[in-house]
């Protein structure tokens, strides 16, 4: 079986390096743990790194969390499903709110069950997914103000994750704005503005974080000290906090071109052929992880090696010059993406595995 392996010295190396520049910042923030799918082992990682606020997209991972670790603050980051709004009181300390008749329905499900919920209200900035209309804010304020079982603790926006669109100082300064208006408005007292994510934290090392920014919501630059706006590696983080190992179940030289009629393959790719490699011949290694747990564009390779394909369950890598040096039963590592990663994490077919120490 393929193993995700997590490795606990690069987590903790990039966590104190992510609090260290918060603190000099003096930037609240949580992180993000979407990611890794509920799967506990890993959970437990980053609680024990001494956690005070978690976000998720799932309330079952919100509520192993809170199992694991009562006292840390759950925040559900998106807009509340009608369905899941009694389990959103129970297990989500604060929830990012969109839709009026939504935070309705959790008014009155925090009144069952005696709870005040804290709500950020996201508003549109651009990207298109999730938002309030900016001409819409003062009038959603003035209803959601006077909900029961409901606290407004902070504004907030997303950025690149549906069109690509970056957070730029003029837009985060808009943000502010907005807040600015709605406090004075209404003589309230929004504690967070909830502008920064991971492709956010470049404008603090530029200098161009407007200061009314003061919450960020962190998962990608810990997990892979990835810098969004250059896709390099943050100095000072580690990039490779995960990774994949896979075993070689077959290893044979092959002709490098098919031979037969071709059709689109189970997947709808068509290939064609190239002339240039007709009676060439490449070392070829069948590996025990396919499509169902990850897409190939999102393995980073350590060697000398190219993707030639992958079915539901095998990916074929072509091993270039180093052939000789691998065996069948051997292991190949790879670096992941982000979304590779997640895919990984949200199979049953692929082990998980933390790491104490590992090399670099």
């Amino acid at each position: 079986m393929a193993v995700l392996k997590l490795y606990r010295n690069k987590l903790q190396h990039n966590y104190r390096h992510l609090e260290q520049v918060f603190k000099a910042h003096k930037i609240d923030y949580g992180i993000v743990t979407k990611l890794l799918c509920g799967e506990e082992k890993f959970l437990r990682e980053v609680l024990d790194l001494g956690v005070k606020e978690v976000h998720d997209s799932r309330v079952s991972n919100l509520k192993a969390i809170k199992k694991i670790a009562p006292d840390v603050q759950t925040v559900y980051i998106k807009p509340a499903p009608k369905k899941s709004i009694p389990d959103i009181i129970k297990f989500a300390d604060v929830s990012f709110e969109t839709e009026l008749d939504i935070i309705r329905l959790l008014s009155a499900e925090a009144v069952r069950q005696q709870k005040i919920h804290k709500i950020i209200i996201m508003i549109e900035m651009g990207d298109l997914r999730e938002g309030v209309m900016g001409e819409e804010l003062i009038n959603f304020y003035a209803q959601v103000f006077e909900l029961p079982g409901i606290s407004v603790i902070g504004l907030g926006a997303n950025f690149n994750c549906l069109h690509g669109v970056m957070p730029t100082q003029d837009k985060l300064i808009q943000l502010s704005l907005y807040t600015q208006i709605i406090e004075a408005k209404f003589n309230r007292k929004i504690p967070w503005i909830s502008g920064g994510t991971s492709v956010t934290i470049p404008l603090l090392f530029t200098h161009q974080l407007p200061k009314g920014i003061n919450h960020f919501r962190v998962g990608e630059a810990l997990f892979f000290g990835l810098n969004l706006f250059t896709g390099e590696t943050f100095e000072g983080m580690h990039h490779d906090v995960f990774e994949l190992s896979a075993e070689i179940i077959e290893l044979t030289e092959k002709p490098m071109v098919p031979n037969g009629i071709m059709a689109e393959n189970p997947s709808g790719d068509s290939y064609e052929i190239d002339e240039s490699l007709y009676g060439k011949k490449s070392h070829r290694a069948i590996l025990d992880v396919g499509l169902l747990d990850i897409n190939p564009k999102f393995l980073i390779m350590k060697d000398e090696q190219t993707v030639v394909g992958a079915s539901s369950d095998m990916l074929v890598i072509e091993l270039g010059k180093n052939a000789d040096k691998y065996k069948v039963g051997d292991t190949l590592q790879f670096g992941l993406r982000y979304m590779g990663a997640l895919s990984l994490l949200n199979s049953r077919y692929i082990s998980k595995e933390v790491v104490t120490d590992a090399p670099g």
